[in-house]
This record gives structure tokens, C-alpha cells and sequence, in this order.
């Protein structure tokens, strides 16, 4: 259960958030995890993050989504992100995952991985497989909760488990310097209060 009703246009509520950017379009803002298929460290390999902001950077320019937070770590990644009016989310993520998945497979066999092996599946419908199924994604009501998801995003390379950076606004691949700096050096952020 959310921590409150669902906002719909022309309805306000005391929460500025929620009035500011989820009633903007029709999904709320969803936090996200996509985690590369049985946790190998696809993601170590900057060209790789390269290829995921690019990919995003190309749904923002096409007005499909706004990314509000995210943070790209060995084998995994979160976004806070909103799907635009019109967007079909199942679509999108299917889109997005398999442009992604392609591109760093042709990459990997370009330059003879020693991970592409391990991502080897011989499913029906594909030789490999970059990504796990069934991605999380959690929509965000309240401000709350939303801010405890930025929070946790720009705090994860940080973490003793992955050492990444010795604050969470050095780590490259995050929005933590563009809420630090107000830089956005990927060209793919919107600020969450607008």
C-alpha cells in the first residue's frame, strides 16, 4: 500500500513533490534496479556505463523519460526515472535492455571478453544474456520515500562492500555531483524539485 492515494490531475495535495512532479505525467517516478544476469561485473568496464548513458541520453532527448537519479555500479545499476505521457513502461524497459544488452555484447566480442563466456544461456530466443530478468521497480508516492531512494542511490559507491569513491559526489557514474554541483556532465538529469 502507498503512504497515500495516488495523485491525479486536479486534485492537489499537501506535498509538494507529488504536486510538482508526479502529477506531471501519468506514471509516478520509479525507482529502479536492473542487475546484469547472475551478478557479474559487466558494468566494471567504463565503455559499457558508456553505452547505458547513451541509451538513456537518447530517451530524455526523445522526451520518453526524465531521469531524476542514478548510479552505475560493477554489476548492477539504480535510476529514479518517469516515464512520459504515452510511454508504455513494459515497452520501454524491454527497449531500453535490449539495445543495451546488444551493444555491450558486440562490444565484449570485439574485444574477446573473458566475461562473454559466462553470459553464455542458449535460450530459444537468444545465445546470451547481459541482463536478469525481471527488473525491480517500485513506484515512488511520497516525498519520503523518494528522497530515502535518492539517498541510497548516491550513497552505494560509497558502501564498504564497493569502495568506489570517498564521497558519493566523486563517483562518476552518479547523479550525486549534479545534486552536489548542480553539473550535469551526462546531459540526461532533471532536478527532482523542478
Amino acid at each position: 500500500m502507498p503512504d497515500q492515494p495516488p495523485a491525479v490531475a486536479g486534485r492537489l495535495t499537501n506535498n509538494n513533490l507529488i504536486t510538482k512532479i508526479m502529477i506531471r505525467f501519468d506514471h509516478y517516478p520509479q525507482f529502479v534496479t536492473i542487475t546484469n544476469n547472475n551478478w557479474l561485473p559487466i558494468l566494471k568496464n567504463d565503455y559499457h556505463k558508456d553505452i547505458i548513458i547513451e541509451a538513456l541520453r537518447k530517451r530524455v532527448y526523445n522526451q520518453q523519460i526524465s531521469i531524476y537519479a542514478f548510479v552505475i555500479m560493477s554489476n548492477h545499476m539504480h535510476l529514479i526515472w518517469q516515464l512520459h505521457d504515452g510511454i508504455n513502461k513494459a515497452d520501454f524497459q524491454r527497449d531500453l535492455l535490449k539495445f543495451t544488452s546488444r551493444s555491450i555484447l558486440w562490444f565484449m566480442r570485439m574485444n574477446n571478453d573473458s566475461l562473454l563466456p559466462l553470459l553464455e544461456v542458449n535460450a530459444v530466443d537468444r545465445k546470451f544474456q547481459v541482463w536478469k530478468r525481471n527488473s525491480l521497480s517500485i513506484d515512488l508516492y511520497t516525498e519520503k520515500v523518494f528522497i530515502q531512494k535518492l539517498n541510497y542511490i548516491h550513497l552505494n559507491p560509497v558502501k564498504e562492500k564497493w569502495q568506489l569513491a570517498a564521497l558519493p559526489e566523486l563517483y562518476k557514474y552518479s547523479s550525486a555531483g549534479f545534486y552536489e554541483n548542480g553539473v550535469d556532465s551526462f546531459g540526461i538529469l532533471t532536478h527532482f524539485k523542478g
